[in-house]
Formats: structure tokens, C-alpha cells, sequence
């Protein structure tokens, strides 16, 4: 397995034979080699830097029945809410004073947020503070609409690809949902010049070793600026209720295999890592990612955003929620920088 690592660190690169064996057979010394070689490799980029971005869940109305989510459109106990302009903006005042400097709007697929009424609170935002990233994870839209609220002032966006596999993504979604159109998605967001992510929940019902094997060669494909996995964590409200989440183990050893891939790749440690591990985030940045997403939404809408259960930091105030995530990360050896965070690749590019 040491050959294999070795490889994985020079070449950024293996076989499916070899990916197969260090996703299978990998011991707890073998993970212990990938989070050290991962951690080199990320201080080359970033040293010791570790960006953080103000999370806002905007909205869960969603008109997605994906099988996985708590907020799929046909779950009765669902809370809907959406936040105002006003709050969302105000939700950036309060980040930008705590230093963050980038917000993501994430929320469900919402109709009620047009791109008219997307534009002129992106605007707005920059408006208010032009030093700042914003990155939406708002879902399918046309490539006409990505154009619009890039041209508005969205800097990036992510949009999980869930499964690289199609007859895995059939099994995780509606058969109105396309796998295909997923796709479709992330490369005209890549054509338009948004810094992408996407990402694949770990350990999701159906999920094969084979199937990770083909989420890595689709972002060697892609070369997405950002990826985000997680843990599959069940909601009790979803036809997946009774299945098992995804380790802990087989997470950060592939936050590991991602960084050796795409080595200068924005990695975040999840809240869904953290959340099935008291420890997940910190063992996250310790193998490998540089990115946390701490939660700057009202605190009486938190809990009503549950793609799955036990989240954490529902009921904590933003200041007091940085404050707790900077020891955190102290502790881990790592600082948290008031920063845009880009890409190396899209450091000082200009919009076009």
C-alpha cells in the first residue's frame, strides 16, 4: 500500500486497480499516511490557512424529491420558511463584521427566488461589501440563468454531483431528475467561469467501491476549483430513514485521496463530517481540507433546514459559533484567516 500512496503523491494519479485497493484494504497506519502526505501537499497551496464561509440556508422550499433529504417536496413535517432580503442581508452584515468574506446562499430549489429577485440581492450584497466571494448552491437552472447571476456578481457555485454513476444516481433520485442534466449542469457552469464545486455523499445507500472510483475520475474530468463530500446521514423523514450513514473513516481517507488528486483543490471539512463525530471537522483538516462552512442563518430557522438529523450548531449565534470553530481549528495547528479564499487558478482573474 506504500507504493500505492507514493504513486497517488507523484503522480496524482492510479489505476482503478489501485484506487480499488487503497478504498478497500487501506489500514488505520495506511489512512495515517494519506492525512500526512494530504497535509503537506495542502501547506504547499495554503500553508496554514483556513478559510472559512458564512453558510446562509435561505430557503427550504424545494420542488426535488430526492430520496436522501429532509427537505424534499413531499415531506408533510417539513417547516417551510424563506428569509427576507432584509435578513439575508443582514445575515452578510453581521458575517462581514465577524470577518468573513465570503457568504453561500444555499437553499432548495425555490421557485419563488427568480433571477430577478437572485440579481438584485446579489447586487445589493456586493454592493454593500465588493471584497467579498458569494457562492450559490441553489441547484439546476439553465445555463441562461448561471449566465444572469454570474453576471450579477455570484463568484461560485457548488452543486454536488452526488454519484458518478447513473444507475446509482436512479436509486438516490425521482426518475424526473436527471442524471445527465446533473452533469450538463456542473460543465456549463465551468463554460461560464464560476469557480465550481461539486461533490458525492460517502457510504449513501447503493454506493459501491466502484462507483467512488468513478466520482474520482470525474473530477479528474471536471478539475472543480472545490469539493465537498460528507457523510450519508439519514433524515427521518425520507424513504431512506432506516439506512446506514456513511464512516467516518472511509470520509477522511477520501479527503485525502481528493487532495493527492487535485492538490491545490478547495477541500472543505463538512458539517455533516462533524456532525457524526465530535472530532470530524478537526480530523478533516488534518487530512487534508482547508475550508469550514459555520452557519450564519438566523438561529430560529436552523433546525428547519434538516437534510438530515442531528445537525450540529443549530442553536448557536453566529459570534459565538466562530469563536468555538477558532479553537477549533487552533487546536489542529491551522489559523483561521479573514480571506476571499480563492482558487490559486482565479486569484485576481477578472469577471468576464
Amino acid at each position: 500500500m506504500r507504493a500505492i500512496i507514493d504513486k497517488l503523491e507523484l503522480t496524482h494519479n492510479l489505476s482503478d486497480e489501485e484506487f480499488m485497493a487503497l478504498l478497500k484494504s487501506a489500514s488505520p497506519a495506511d489512512d495515517a499516511k494519506l492525512a500526512q502526505r494530504a497535509r503537506k501537499l495542502r501547506e504547499r497551496y495554503y500553508g496554514k490557512d483556513v478559510y472559512i464561509r458564512g453558510l446562509i440556508e435561505f430557503t427550504n422550499y424545494c420542488r426535488n424529491n430526492c430520496y436522501y433529504c429532509g427537505i424534499r417536496r413531499d415531506n408533510p413535517n417539513a417547516q417551510r420558511y424563506r428569509l427576507t432580503a432584509e435578513q439575508i442581508l443582514a445575515c452578510c452584515d453581521t458575517g462581514y463584521q465577524l470577518g468573513f468574506r465570503t457568504f453561500v446562499l444555499q437553499g432548495g430549489e425555490d421557485a419563488y427566488f427568480t433571477d430577478e429577485r437572485l440579481c438584485a440581492l446579489l447586487q445589493e450584497i456586493k454592493q454593500r461589501h465588493p471584497d467579498c466571494a458569494i457562492t450559490l448552491s441553489i441547484g439546476e437552472r439553465s445555463k441562461e440563468s448561471y449566465q444572469r447571476l454570474f453576471n450579477a456578481g455570484a463568484d461560485r457555485y457548488l452543486l454536488r454531483h452526488e454519484t458518478a454513476n447513473k444507475a446509482h444516481y436512479e436509486q438516490l433520485h425521482p426518475a424526473e431528475m436527471s442524471y445527465n442534466h446533473r452533469r450538463q449542469c456542473l460543465h456549463d457552469l465551468k463554460a461560464i467561469g464560476y469557480q465550481v464545486g461539486c461533490g458525492m455523499m460517502v457510504g449513501s445507500p447503493g454506493q459501491k467501491t466502484e462507483h467512488l472510483i468513478q466520482d474520482l475520475r470525474l473530477l479528474q474530468e471536471l478539475q472543480p476549483e472545490m469539493v465537498g463530500i460528507g457523510p450519508f446521514i439519514p433524515q427521518h423523514d425520507t424513504p431512506f430513514a432506516q439506512q446506514a450513514s456513511g464512516t467516518v473513516a472511509m470520509t477522511l481517507r477520501l479527503l485525502s485521496i481528493i487532495r493527492l488528486l487535485l492538490p491545490n483543490v478547495l477541500l472543505p471539512a463538512t458539517t455533516a463530517l462533524g456532525t457524526i463525530d465530535q472530532k470530524g471537522r478537526e480530523k478533516g483538516l488534518l487530512a487534508g481540507a482547508n475550508v469550514l462552512m459555520p452557519n450564519l442563518s438566523p438561529t430560529a430557522v436552523r433546525k428547519k433546514y434538516a437534510l438530515y438529523d442531528n445537525k450540529i450548531c443549530t442553536g448557536e449565534e453566529a459570534a459565538e459559533c466562530i469563536r468555538c470553530l477558532a479553537a477549533r481549528v487552533e487546536s489542529t495547528g491551522y489559523n483561521i484567516v479573514v480571506n476571499r479564499g480563492d482558487h490559486p487558478n482565479k486569484r485576481g482573474t477578472p469577471k468576464t
